[in-house]
């Protein structure tokens, strides 16, 4: 790997800790997971910005495949993984560590540290990158509103079916077709089984939210009943 990107994603670590420090004594009275939401937040709109700047053609962009990484995508890889790192060491200090999250976590960090070694597969690294944040602001407006105080209002449900919306288009149509074109390509093995081993998370987040959906529109029905 080379210098700069090692260096890169050091100063990234250091860089998103300092802003979860900054942002957490600037809402000192919310939660822990309140300001690192903010944190991912940031680095989701960031992610997706830098992917579709690094973008060569638009009417591929996934094109070229199994190529050399150009700068763009290895900094756009770089400042993700510094910040999936630091979301990790974060979770260890939540107090509801999700086991899915952190083998997501773990699976796209040793996946892009490899895409940065071997300095190839960057154009579906970043596509990968693009669909699995794309969703992701919405994702966290749905608890930041809750905490604070838009729990179980109309706000909180669109929030709610936006994120739905998206990250199932985003993961189920689009997911997939980067996992195909990943595993068509000569891509070293250890891309491909990152590229399924995301795809398969996925699926299991889009079985959970699914539920979630329809258990918030059923008991939004049942008190629009109750109060008609």
């Amino acid at each position: 790997m080379e210098e700069d990107i090692v260096n890169l994603i050091v100063l990234g670590v250091l860089s998103w800790t300092t802003a979860f420090l900054v942002i957490r004594k600037i809402f000192s009275k919310r939660s822990y997971g309140f300001s690192n939401r903010i944190v991912s937040t940031i680095h989701a709109t960031l992610a997706v910005t830098l992917a579709s700047l690094s973008v060569e053609d638009w009417s591929c962009p996934v094109c070229p495949l199994a190529s050399k990484s150009s700068v763009k995508q290895k900094r756009t890889l770089g400042v993700t993984v510094a910040y999936l790192i630091y979301d990790l060491i974060c979770c260890l200090f939540d107090e509801r560590v999700g086991l899915d999250n952190m083998i997501h976590h773990l699976v796209s960090i040793v996946g892009i540290l490899a895409c940065l070694a071997y300095q190839k597969g960057g154009s579906e690294l970043v596509a990968a990158l693009f669909v699995s944040e794309i969703s992701s602001p919405f994702l966290h407006a749905r608890e930041l509103l809750k905490e604070v105080g838009y729990r179980d209002t109309d706000l909180n449900l669109a929030a709610d079916i936006a994120f739905a919306v998206i990250f199932s288009l985003a993961r189920m149509v689009g997911g997939p077709y980067v996992t195909f074109v990943t595993f068509s390509a000569n891509n070293p093995m250890l891309i491909k089984a990152m590229a399924m081993g995301l795809q398969l998370v996925s699926a299991f987040w889009f079985y959970k939210i699914v539920k979630m959906v329809k258990y918030k529109l059923t008991r939004r029905t049942n008190k629009l009943l109750q109060s008609s």
